[in-house]
Formats: structure tokens, sequence, C-alpha cells
């Protein structure tokens, strides 16, 4: 079986057709579907069944299907691992950030970084989906909240942070050293909308408090957001380190007591993936500036898989 002849496989399993696959991979309907006869021959058993122009994967296709992913992922190891032997402090790295933190708080980070390690391109996606992404394999590693556990992903605790009421300097409440969980029902808010993991995650704390939010506006911006705070529609509710990072922003943040939302932001990465000398030494610099700057509580721990 050569190397060859999985791409070609795992290509026509993506589309599900012929030409199309073939005209991705660059060659002719019929080569293509040649070699799709001789790993079927190699295989012994049908992997596609072909009903007129529809083709579907057999049982059989299905299982290579899974080992063929593994196999060319670890050829995709190999390859990373022998080209970074050539390489000083070289590489690519994919990351992805939730909006908020990439608009307000990690852009000091990624100009130290590139002034400390030049060679190394960094490619940062603003993404609400990162978990998904990483599976696959649109981002090398993300910093995201936590999602459903997956026995594909290592997941690395960085740390937790409470959320704030933001406000006004002018709002009544600008004043106050803290206020009560229970007084956010008393408050206009501006929120994200509710499928957002962040605006969920507050929800959930009030639930358990007996009540519920409404807020008065709902966008999926935290720029915007504050743009709405800083017009005086209302307050938010955000991360605690939000509004460090902004100077004479005309905002305040105010602690929340008893029993503030907290959020645990985690790094991720395929498990099966290679992971380059550029990735690991970016994981170290974030951790140093997460410890250094965004003041998390209790981080620094890989999580079981």
């Amino acid at each position: 079986m050569e190397t060859r002849h999985l791409h070609y496989f795992m290509a026509v399993c993506e589309e599900l057709h012929f030409t199309r696959a073939a005209e991705g991979l660059g060659i002719s309907q019929p080569t293509l579907s040649q070699q799709i006869k001789v790993l079927e021959g190699e295989m012994g058993m049908p992997l596609f069944d072909r009903i007129g122009k529809k083709i579907a994967l057999t049982e059989a296709g299905a299982l290579l299907k899974d080992y063929a992913a593994r196999m060319i992922q670890n050829e995709q190891n190999a390859k990373a691992a022998i080209n970074e032997l050539r390489s000083d402090n070289r590489g690519m790295i994919r990351l992805g950030v939730l909006p908020s933190d990439l608009d307000y708080r990690l852009t000091p980070m990624l100009v130290k970084f590139h002034s400390d390690f030049p060679n190394i391109r960094l490619q940062v996606f603003a993404s609400t989906l990162i978990q998904q992404e990483v599976l696959e394999n649109k981002l090398d590693i993300g910093i995201c909240l936590p999602g459903p556990r997956d026995s594909m992903l290592t997941q690395v605790d960085l740390g937790w942070e409470p959320y704030h009421l933001i406000v006004r300097e002018d709002h009544p409440y600008a004043a106050k050293s803290h206020i009560e969980l229970s007084s956010l029902q008393q408050i206009q808010l501006v929120m994200y909308p509710r499928t957002y993991i962040g605006r969920e995650l507050v929800e959930n704390t009030c639930r358990e408090a007996g009540f519920e939010l409404e807020p008065i506006m709902e966008t999926g911006s935290a720029t915007s957001l504050l743009q709405l705070v800083k017009a005086g529609i209302g307050g938010t509710i955000q991360p605690r380190g939000l509004l460090e990072g902004m100077e004479n922003s005309g905002l305040c943040s105010i602690p929340i007591l008893n029993t503030a939302p907290c959020r645990n932001l985690r790094l991720i990465y395929r498990a099966d993936r290679y992971i380059s000398h550029a990735t690991h030494t970016f994981i170290s610099s974030l951790r140093q500036f997460l410890i250094d700057n965004l003041r998390l509580e209790d981080g620094l721990r890989t999580l079981e898989q």
C-alpha cells in the first residue's frame, strides 16, 4: 500500500464524488478511479458502493477511513519533526482565541513573542468554535472555555477568572466597591446572545441563584458591547481583566460577590498531533504572559484527555 493511495482514498471520502475529488487532487478522474481499484484489490474488498453517479462507503471503506486518517496524520507528524531538525526556531502556528481576548488582552503578548522569536510565523484567528476547528485540524492550538470532553484532545488548564459588572463612570453603580449577584436583576444590561458560551456561563450562575437575566440589547462583539456601555445603554458582565489593557476607557469594573460567574481558560490541541518546538515555545510564552498579566487563578495543570 502506497501513501498516495491513502490520500486518494481520503479525497474520495471527503467528496463522495470521483470527479470532484480528482479535480481537487489535480489528476484525471479515470486515473483516480484506477488507483482506488488498485487499493481495493490490495484490501480484497470494495471500499465504495457505486450506485449510478452516487457513491457511499462500504463497511470496509469506513474502517479503512479511520486508520487512513491516523496514518496520514503520522506521516505529517514525521515530516514536521524532520523539517524542524533543519530549522532554528522556525515554524508556523495557527492559534485560535476568543474574540474579546484577541481584541483587548493578548495583543501585547503577540508583539513580545514576535520580538523574541521573529522567525516563527503566527496566524491568530478569532473564533467561538475553537474546539471544533482544532479537531478538524484548521487550528494547531486554541485558547477557549471548556467544551465537551473529547478523547482526541489534550487540554491544559490555564486558570480561571471571575466576571465583573462593567458600567460607565457616571453610572449609579460606578462608585460601588462591589455588588451582590442578585443586584444584576436591577440593572439594564447589554450581553452576548444566548448561543455564546460566555453568556450561557453567566446565565447558568444567575439561574442557580433563582433569577433570569433579560438584557435590553444583545450583540456578538465585545467591542460593540463596550461601545454600548460607553453610550449609556446599560452595563455588561465580562471577565475581570477585560478593561485592564484599556487606558481612559471611561468605564469601570465592579466585582460581583456571592458566587460570581467564573470562566476557565484552557489550551487545547489534538492529542495525536506532533507539537513542534515552535509551538512548545509559544505555549511557554503564553503561560508566562497569563501569570504576569491576566492574574488567572489556579491554572497550569494538564487535564485528563
